[in-house]
């Protein structure tokens, strides 16, 4: 069984504290997921955070509020990044140059970040608008994304100094009075940190577990033929030995939770039965883009359109790589898929 300990979240410049020495935060985000969880253990002498939403003038007023109430004023002296996505490493680098605090994450996260900060574009490369034809885009939906400024990384990200300190599967990491396994998540992002208490309950997910919704696994013009289906499978199924009843999961977004056991079992059934009517939908060969209802089961919106479009281009992908549809190049540069046999 699933339970909600807290039924409301912090408000803005507030915290509500977890556990001893933990305290959880929110941050705005300006999109349909409209928040992002942080955390803060407590070092004693200073605070460790955990993630740090995206960069904007009203986040950082927010975090202002944050240490001068809080953080009591006591100094951020590291910030550990769970994954590279920019509403969890968005204001890292602000508090590595504005507050001298140290970077830990992945050398992947980090390797992701630095490289998507420094590679800003005023216009759309060709290879991201071929990428979205190949995927079966809605001519009026690429049309409308051509007219626009692409989204760069760095509008959401903070410049990056140059250091950081790498965190890798199989660390003990010491924050808040506790001593934390370090496990690897993948599939919704690389090499995704996952921290795991060793004194108590509580564990440190970010997005690579939450409580009510499906992190997003997608594909992008950067690596086109790309799996994460079968990266979040494998991590799923590996982070499930370590499930207990009891663990307080404190992911990215929603509410902490308990109950993990039964969420990983039903994140895990979640794509598997995905990918059933996936396939049971591709008698008739479909593009990407044309297989959001028997993905989804729902109607996809506007908004939601982008993050839909790149998960179902790797639900696809996945199909293909484990042999179970063939693929054709449509007359309009579009991949269709079609179910073998």
């Amino acid at each position: 069984m699933i339970e909600y300990p807290w039924s409301d979240p912090p408000a803005p410049g507030e915290a509500i504290e977890i556990a001893e020495g933990v305290l959880w935060m929110r941050l705005p985000l300006p999109m349909a997921l409209d928040h992002v969880n942080v955390y803060a253990l407590d070092d004693g002498d200073g605070w460790t955070l955990v993630d740090t939403g995206i960069s904007s003038g009203k986040t950082r007023v927010i975090w202002q509020k944050l240490t001068s109430g809080p953080l009591a004023g006591k100094p951020v002296r590291r910030v550990l990044a769970t994954h590279h996505h920019p509403d969890h490493v968005g204001n890292v680098g602000w508090f590595q140059s504005e507050h001298g605090a140290e970077l830990l994450t992945s050398r992947t996260a980090w390797l992701f970040a630095r490289m998507l900060t420094l590679d800003v574009q005023e216009s759309w490369p060709q290879e991201t608008l071929d990428f979205y034809q190949s995927a079966g885009m809605a001519a009026e939906v690429l049309n409308k994304r051509k007219a626009d400024r692409p989204f760069n990384f760095a509008d959401t990200v903070y410049p990056m100094p140059l250091g950081f300190t790498r965190v890798k599967q199989g660390d003990v990491l010491r924050a808040g009075g506790r001593d934390w396994d370090v496990h690897m998540g993948n599939g919704h992002a690389p090499e995704h940190v996952t921290l795991w208490s060793r004194d108590d309950n509580l564990v440190l997910s970010g997005d690579q577990i939450l409580s009510s919704i499906s992190p997003n696994l997608g594909v992008y013009a950067t690596e086109p033929m790309a799996d994460p289906v079968s990266g979040w499978l494998e991590a799923c199924q590996r982070l499930e030995g370590l499930a207990q009843a009891d663990h307080l999961v404190l992911g990215g977004h929603k509410l902490p939770f308990t109950g993990l056991p039964l969420r990983m079992r039903q994140l895990i059934d979640n794509h598997h039965g995905a990918l059933k009517r996936l396939l049971d939908d591709l008698d008739t060969p479909k593009a990407a883009a044309d297989c959001f209802a028997p993905l989804f089961k729902r109607t996809i919106r506007e908004g939601e359109y982008g993050l839909a479009l790149v998960e179902a281009v790797a639900h696809m992908n996945h199909l293909y790589h484990i042999g179970s549809v063939t693929r054709t190049r449509r007359a309009d540069g579009a991949w269709v898929y079609k179910r073998k046999g």
